[in-house]
């Protein structure tokens, strides 16, 4: 199987890394297939990723929501049995008591809470005559530096005498630091005053848990997003493939080969399509076959009266040539007659010649006849003889060749025939004025030029130049007896040369033709030797043409493509 211009793009994306930018650019252009599953898994993975870091948050939040929960309650517990056991003592004034009785209080507190650690500490309060009573009993740490605990949270237990507080903090644990909590309430010594006591919690196992569910989230994210590729994928491909297979049978018909057709499978929408692609393409390759023996019928028919013509007309024109010899012996009346039907015999065996080279065009039976030819001594040859008819018109003919002088491979007669042309319709559109002619070349080709200025033509009038029997003014009359054939065959001996015929017209100033010929066999490469648009007018009617002057240059540098 061929290789698409979208697998070709693929393997450049694959092999050249640095062209991975431009050779995506164009893979995202040219392919549908393609730029759908990217969209795809974009806007897949854009949902997942949103999904997942939502369900990271929130289960973030309930686990620590849970935790924290679960240390509220653990310490409120142990703080309630401590509170109980203390509103239950009866010390009296004894400090041993009091002493002993606060040493079982802490044991409680360590046994009755689950926390990493312990600490606690006397709140000063001030008196009636504003002294601050000095506590009896000494704070404790367990596990837990007060330096942890933050002055807010000490403010709010201290404010906050029958509400617990919390706060978020990171315990050092067997040297690691883990995420934690600290809670803090007031513990009520009826012989000495309120105490603050502080529980430190570890949340490591919600961390742990946290990143377990983070880390599932991710790879499934990831492995959705991979079905979902693979699952784009094959249904993309299902369904472009019948369309890439249409794309390339329609180019394939495009480009000439009318027995393509799409295979057709199934009873679905596609095999529709395929179907009434067939019907198209069969429909089409009827009406251009028909055309085609329209065309050739017609070529045929050309072909044949212009053949049968010529038996006759010859025969006309011997006798309208005998007498228009013998015109001086006839009245005016007759001798006038005599002028215009040799006139228009004359431009009928012309019109019968384009006529046949025409048809010899559409057969595709015309061939060259090669010979090296200096570009410029033929278009001063045809300056010569185009010379009388030009001054039967005031016009004065100027030939400007700085180049073209080298011999070239062209067949000088349909050169000939596309030069004379060219400066009789100059002439004859020319008003008068001036017809340049300038030949020059470069190491590629050679190329003529011939400018008049005349009415000159509209742009659209000057796309249809060269259209077979076209005026861009019907009712102007030709002077010199064309066919309305000579553009078209001289477009046809252009393109037979592998060159190009070229034309450039503004109204009010003028037109411009330009015959380009490749110096060696093939297409031509680079601009034209002559320019299309003159890029100054042409000199005033009563002005001398000027020689051209070259400067002297060593022989040694003047090669080929100066001339």
């Amino acid at each position: 199987m061929a290789a698409t211009p979208t697998t070709t793009t693929a393997v450049a994306v694959l092999s050249d890394w640095r062209g991975w930018p431009t050779a995506l650019a164009q893979l995202w252009r040219r392919s549908l297939r393609f730029r759908t599953l990217s969209v795809t898994l974009l806007l897949t993975a854009l949902a997942i990723l949103v999904t997942c870091v939502t369900m990271a948050l929130v289960i973030q939040n309930d686990l620590f929501e849970s935790r924290k929960s679960i240390a509220l309650e653990d310490a409120l517990r142990a703080i309630d049995d401590a509170q109980a056991t203390l509103n239950s003592a009866e010390v009296g004034d004894d400090p041993g008591a009091l002493a002993e009785l606060w040493d079982s209080i802490q044991r409680d507190l360590a046994r009755n809470s689950t926390a990493e650690g312990l600490a606690g500490g006397p709140i000063a309060l001030d008196d009636d005559e504003g002294d601050a009573s000095a506590a009896r009993l000494n704070g404790f740490t367990a596990g837990l530096s007060m330096n942890l605990v933050s002055p807010f949270l000490r403010n709010r237990v201290i404010e906050l005498d029958d509400q617990q507080s919390w706060q978020s903090v990171a315990l050092e644990i067997s040297g690691q630091t883990v995420p934690g909590i600290i809670v803090g309430q007031q513990l009520k010594v009826p012989q000495d005053g309120p105490f603050q006591i502080y529980f430190s919690y570890d949340l490591a196992d919600a961390d742990q848990t946290l990143a377990f569910v983070q880390r599932t989230l991710w790879i499934a994210g990831i492995g959705l997003i991979a079905i979902v590729g693979a699952i784009s994928y094959v249904v993309l491909r299902t369904v472009s493939t019948p369309i890439i297979e249409a794309a390339e049978t329609s180019a394939r018909l495009a480009s000439g080969d009318l027995g393509v057709r799409i295979e057709v499978t199934g009873e679905d929408e596609l095999a529709t399509l395929g179907r009434s692609f067939n019907a198209m393409a069969d429909s089409i390759q009827a009406q251009i076959k028909e055309l085609g023996e329209l065309s050739l019928v017609q070529q045929r028919f050309v072909s044949d009266v212009s053949h049968e013509l010529r038996t006759p007309l010859t025969t006309i024109r011997l006798a309208a040539d005998m007498l228009n010899d013998q015109r001086e012996d006839f009245d005016p009346v007759t001798a006038r007659t005599t002028e215009l039907l040799h006139a228009q015999v004359q431009r009928f065996e012309t019109l019968l010649s384009d006529l046949l080279e025409i048809s010899r065009y559409d057969a595709g039976s015309v061939q060259l006849e090669l010979e090296a030819t200096s570009l410029a001594h033929l278009a001063e040859d045809m300056i010569e003889q185009m010379r009388p008819l030009a001054e039967g018109h005031s016009t004065e003919l100027r030939l400007v060749a700085p180049g073209g002088y080298s011999p070239v491979d062209m067949d000088p007669r349909r050169v000939r025939r596309v030069l004379r042309n060219l400066i009789g319709n100059a002439i004859e559109h020319g008003e008068g004025r001036p017809v340049v002619i300038t030949v020059d070349s470069n190491q590629n080709a050679v190329a003529v030029g011939v400018r008049d200025s005349g009415l000159g033509m509209e742009p659209a009038d000057a796309e249809r130049v060269f259209d077979r029997f076209w005026r861009a003014d019907p009712s102007r009359q030709r002077t010199i007896g064309g066919t309305g054939l000579g553009l078209s065959i001289a477009l046809g001996d252009a393109a037979l040369h592998g060159g190009t015929l070229a034309v450039w017209s503004q109204l009010g100033v003028g037109t411009n033709f330009v015959l380009t010929l490749p110096r060696q066999g093939g297409s031509l490469e680079g601009p034209s030797p002559v320019a299309l648009e003159p890029v100054q007018p042409l000199l005033e009617v009563d002005t001398a043409t000027q020689p051209i002057e070259l400067a002297d240059i060593p022989p040694h540098l003047i090669d080929e493509g100066s001339l």
